[in-house]
C-alpha cells in the first residue's frame, strides 16, 4: 500500500529539525537520514506498519511518501507529526537568551507522533544509563523483535515490536541487550498496559503524564520525554536529567544550577518550559560543559 501528500506550512518548513528528537542515535533502525536531508521513518499505526520519506520539497512545503499497510493513517496524522497545529502564539519570553534563541529559530515547531508506546520505551531504556549504552540496547531489541520496514527503505530500518513482542522478550535478552532487571520489568509493564496508554493521546498533556506516572518504574522524566514526542508537549520539562539543569543554568545565568533552581527559573516560561529548552539546543544558543556523563552499568553480557 502506498501513499503520499504534500504539507504546506505558513512560513519555513524545517522538517529534520522537527523530526530529529525521535532520533535515537545515529544508527537508530527506525530513523534514517539521506544525503538530501529527506528523513526515512518508520513506525507502528493502529493500521499496520509504515515505512515513511519525508523531505522539504520547497521553503514552505514538505512531502511525504508512504509504504506498507500504515501508509494511508500515517499521511493523516502527517500534519501533526511535522508540528502544523503546534501553536506558539502567546510564546514571548523576556529572558534575553530564550527571546534571542526564538529570533533565530522562529519556526521551530514541536511535533507529535501520537504513538506513546514508541515513545516511551526508548525513554525507558534511557533511564539512568550512558545514552551509548541505550541507543545500543534499542538498536538491538528492534532489530530482533521489529519486522523488516516495507516499501523501498533503507536496508538497515525496521519497524518497532508490537506490544506483544515486548511483552514476550526473554529476560536473557534483555541481559544480552545490557537492560538491568528494573528497566527490563518497566518495558514489560510498559507493553501490558499498551492499549491504555494509546489512549493517553487524547487526554490533555499534563493528565496523560500523570496517567504515565502511575506506572511502576516511570517517574517525571520519562513521562516527559514521552509527551515531548507523543503529545507535542511544550511544557514537559524533562526534570531528572543529569546534564539538562545544568545546560539551563550555564546557558542563561552563567553557572550550573541543579533541577529545582531549573524549575524555578524556567516557571514564567510555562507551559512552554520545553519549547524554551528546545529553542536553546536548536538555536546554538545552549552552554553545555559536560563535568561528567550519567552512571554507568556493567555490560550485563558479560556477568
Amino acid at each position: 500500500m502506498h501513499s503520499s501528500a504534500s504539507v504546506v506550512f505558513d512560513g519555513p518548513a524545517s522538517p529534520g529539525l522537527t523530526l530529529s528528537p525521535l532520533r535515537r542515535g545515529r544508527a537508530d533502525p527506525c530513523y534514517h537520514d539521506d544525503a538530501d536531508g529527506a528523513v526515512w521513518r518508520t513506525s507502528l499505526m493502529r493500521s499496520g506498519p509504515v515505512t515513511a520519506r519525508i523531505g522539504r520539497a520547497a521553503p514552505d512545503t514538505v512531502d511525504c511518501e508512504a509504504w506498507g499497510p500504515g501508509a494511508a493513517e500515517f499521511v493523516d496524522t502527517l500534519p501533526a507529526l511535522l508540528g502544523v497545529d503546534d501553536d506558539a502564539s502567546a510564546f514571548r519570553p523576556a529572558e534575553p537568551t530564550i527571546a534571542a534563541a526564538l529570533r533565530r529559530v522562529p519556526h521551530l515547531r514541536l511535533g507529535r507522533t501520537g504513538r506513546v508506546l514508541e515513545a516511551l520505551i526508548p525513554a525507558v531504556l534511557e533511564q539512568r544509563v550512558y545514552g551509548s549504552d541505550a541507543r545500543r540496547a534499542w538498536r538491538r531489541l528492534v532489530t530482533r523483535y521489529g519486522t523488516p520496514a516495507p516499501g523501498p527503505a533503507p536496508a538497515h530500518l525496521r519497524v518497532p515490536p508490537t506490544a506483544e513482542a515486548w511483552r514476550r522478550i526473554p529476560s536473557w535478552e534483555f541481559h544480552l541487550a545490557n537492560v538491568d532487571p528494573g528497566r527490563a520489568r518497566t518495558v514489560v509493564g510498559c507493553a501490558q498496559r499498551a492499549d491504555a496508554l494509546e489512549r493517553l493521546v487524547s487526554r490533555p498533556a499534563e493528565a496523560a503524564r500523570a496517567a504515565m506516572m502511575s506506572l511502576p518504574g516511570v517517574g517525571e522524566w520519562t513521562a516527559a520525554e514521552t509527551a515531548q514526542r507523543a503529545f507535542g508537549d511544550a511544557d514537559a520539562l524533562s526534570v531528572g536529567d543529569y546534564h539538562l539543569a545544568k545546560m539551563v543554568g550555564w546557558s542563561l545565568l552563567g553557572h550550573p544550577i541543579d533541577d529545582p533552581a531549573m524549575v524555578e527559573l524556567l516557571a514564567p516560561m510555562a507551559p512552554h518550559r520545553h519549547r524554551a529548552v528546545r529553542l536553546l539546543e536548536a538555536s546554538g544558543l545552549a552552554v553545555n560543559p559536560r563535568f561528567g556523563p550519567r552512571v554507568p552499568i556493567p555490560n550485563l553480557a558479560e556477568l
